[in-house]
């Protein structure tokens, strides 16, 4: 009689908001939504209805969204745009990519579609081989080189969608050639050049200015990624040890998902017990920096000064030059900087430093007849007579 009631519980449960539905054995709400007389049934991921709610309507508008364009492929036509959003999905879709990858990826998207005015609203079949020659001559001529290939990369994505559906034959995007990635020149300030800097941000009298100057020593005292610097907090410091835990941007990891720790360097410690003594209300959880990011202020600072500009992430190369140029070896260097190589780019991008050390070191070998040091004669005292 029990699995008789059992068997007729209902596996489906209606809720009060239309297109949203409970499976009850697990809780979880799923969206049964009818798209162009089709229905369709799709989990949601979640079992709070708050959540579900929100997740709805943006399932919904994707949906939809897609359906029209299903049917404008159908009829044989595609914008750019159409391709692009295609294109974002699958972006969003790829379990294999980090978060901080299709953020970037999306970014190029947007760069793309800024730079090539009316390209979004352009018919797929009337992107010439041409206008993608003339798009890059002209981006290229201010855009770094990685910045040029990748965005170049995502222009043949976006098009290949457009051949992949049948709206064109050929991808006009495939004409355009990448370019060699040119290593950056490290220009990085003195130590004197960098103690102004910092002063002149602190100085500046803007509202953070104070906040912007402990930022850009915050990060030059451990080489930290910017939006790593970011998720410190306090409970991250641990002064027993005197090391500082690195997490990422999702509290998941850093940049390569993994946790990592970085020592504290004479001036971080100063700095860290300085601004622990100026927040005594500070909570184990609260963010150490109150910034996460200055580059107006170092750019005003860097030319008020007289200095080359630099950028946050060049704060990391200073921490690596100087741990280096003190006599730390590369591969320790490396670890705290958190690459998981060995070392290998370390020591493409900071090995002249150890070619400089060990040129200064060669200058003190000498196969030359050294003088001898001179022995110290002893002098006999005469006997003292009584």
């Amino acid at each position: 009689m029990a699995r008789d009631i059992k068997a007729s519980k209902p596996e489906w449960q209606r809720t009060k908001f239309s297109n949203l539905i409970r499976y009850v054995p697990s809780g979880t709400y799923f969206a049964r939504v009818r798209v162009r007389g089709k229905l369709f049934r799709k989990s949601l991921k979640t079992d709070a209805l708050s959540v579900a709610k929100l997740r709805l309507d943006d399932l919904q508008k994707e949906m939809r969204q897609a359906a029209e364009n299903q049917s404008a492929i159908a009829q044989g036509k595609m914008t750019v745009a159409d391709a692009a959003r295609i294109y974002r999905q699958r972006l969003k879709g790829d379990t294999s990519l980090k978060p901080r990858t299709v953020h970037y990826y999306e970014h190029r998207v947007k760069a793309l579609l800024k730079t090539w005015p009316g390209l979004g609203t352009l018919d797929v079949r009337k992107v010439t081989k041409t206008e993608c020659l003339n798009w890059a001559a002209q981006f290229g001529e201010k855009a770094a080189s990685s910045v040029f290939n990748n965005t170049a990369a995502v222009l043949r994505q976006i098009l290949a969608i457009g051949v992949e559906t049948g709206a064109r034959y050929d991808n006009p995007a495939r004409h355009i050639k990448r370019v060699s990635i040119r290593s950056k020149q490290l220009r990085l300030p003195e130590a004197h050049q960098f103690a102004a800097m910092v002063e002149e941000i602190a100085s500046s009298g803007s509202r953070f200015s104070q906040d912007c100057a402990r930022l850009v020593r915050f990060l030059a005292y451990g080489g930290f990624r910017k939006m790593e610097a970011a998720n410190i907090t306090w409970a991250d410091c641990n002064f027993e040890r005197g090391k500082i835990l690195v997490r990422g941007e999702d509290d998941t990891g850093t940049k390569n998902r993994e946790l990592r720790e970085v020592p504290m360097i004479p001036e971080m410690r100063a700095l860290l017990e300085r601004l622990m003594k100026e927040r005594p209300e500070a909570q184990p959880t609260d963010a150490v920096m109150k910034v996460h990011e200055c580059q107006k202020a170092m750019d005003r600072a860097a030319r008020l000064i007289g200095m080359e500009r630099i950028t946050h992430h060049d704060l990391r190369h200073l921490f690596a030059t100087r741990c280096i140029e003190s006599g730390v070896d590369i591969p320790t260097v490396s670890r705290w900087l958190g690459h998981k190589d060995g070392g290998a780019l370390a020591m493409k991008v900071y090995g002249h430093l150890r070619d400089q050390h060990s040129t200064a070191m060669a200058q003190k070998v000498s196969f030359g007849v050294r003088p001898q040091p001179a022995v110290p004669q002893i002098v006999k005292e005469p006997p003292v007579r009584c």
